[in-house]
Parts: structure tokens; C-alpha cells; sequence
């Protein structure tokens, strides 16, 4: 049985150099290594790995891990991101909550997580729903102004 590091640098090795576009198919990848796991370690694993979806055309995904580099190019993806699959922005005092298109709320963490900003506290991710804390009300409220902006492009 392999470890939780292991399953996941297979994880990383298998997306690395296949098509895979649902958690299903990971999991049927990872069966096929004779790697024995359920859909939910699977899904547990990819939110822990900060498994983007990118588009491969003709309304397909497919998994990739995040690759980011310096604050400008992160804040362009983090646009990009924002653009194509965040669907909504809601804040109820200093807290933020993003609604993502179905399997992109990792990707979006990951990058407001990468911008090492002082006015969030933290983020948390599920499947199509990001969970924001800022610093102080004031800082949330100019937060989401900003994000809002970011999904007009």
C-alpha cells in the first residue's frame, strides 16, 4: 500500500503526462498502477496537490498542476482564472465567499493563496466554492470590489 506522498507523486507523474479531465478517470488511472483508492482520496488529493482544470478546447479539462512565478504573472492567471470561471463574489462583513464553475475553486485558492496578500487572512476551497477571510471589514469590502473588477477583466 502506498503511502499519501506516494499516491500523490503518482497523481503528479499520471497528470503530468496524460489527459485526465475527471477525478473519475484519475481514479481508474491509479486502479490500472494497481493503486487501490476511492474517488473521495482522490478528490482530497487534488485539492491538497492544488490541481488546476485547464481548458482543452471544445468545452473539455483537464488536470495540471498550477504553475506560477513571479506576483505579475500570478495576478494575470488569477485574472484569467477569474474571467472565464468564477461565477460570483458575495461578502458578509470581513468574509468573502467565491462561487466557482464546478472543479475550479482549487485553482483559484491556490493563486489569491500565491499573491501573499497582508488583507487576507486565509482561503479555503471545495469543489466550486472558495471561502475568504480578510483582515479587518474594511479590507473585505475593497476586496471584493477588487475581485469584481477582476471578473469584468
Amino acid at each position: 500500500m502506498l503511502s499519501k506522498e506516494q499516491r500523490q507523486k503518482r497523481i503528479q507523474d499520471i497528470i503530468a503526462r496524460e489527459s485526465v479531465s475527471t477525478q473519475a478517470e484519475l481514479v481508474e488511472r491509479l486502479r490500472s498502477e494497481g493503486v487501490q483508492v476511492t474517488q473521495a482520496t482522490v478528490s482530497r488529493d487534488i485539492n491538497e496537490l492544488r490541481l488546476v482544470r485547464l481548458p482543452i478546447g471544445k468545452g473539455r479539462h483537464r488536470y495540471a498542476l498550477a504553475q506560477v512565478s513571479g506576483h505579475n504573472d500570478v495576478r494575470d492567471q488569477l485574472e484569467r482564472l477569474f474571467q472565464n470561471f468564477v461565477r460570483d463574489v458575495d461578502r458578509g462583513e470581513n468574509m468573502l465567499v467565491i462561487r466557482t464553475a464546478d472543479g475550479h475553486a482549487a485553482g483559484v485558492a491556490l493563486l489569491l493563496d500565491k499573491l501573499r496578500r497582508d488583507d487576507i487572512v486565509g482561503t479555503i476551497a471545495g469543489e466550486d466554492t472558495i471561502f475568504v477571510v480578510a483582515r479587518t471589514i474594511d479590507e473585505g469590502e475593497a476586496l471584493m470590489e477588487e475581485l469584481h473588477a477582476l471578473m469584468l477583466g
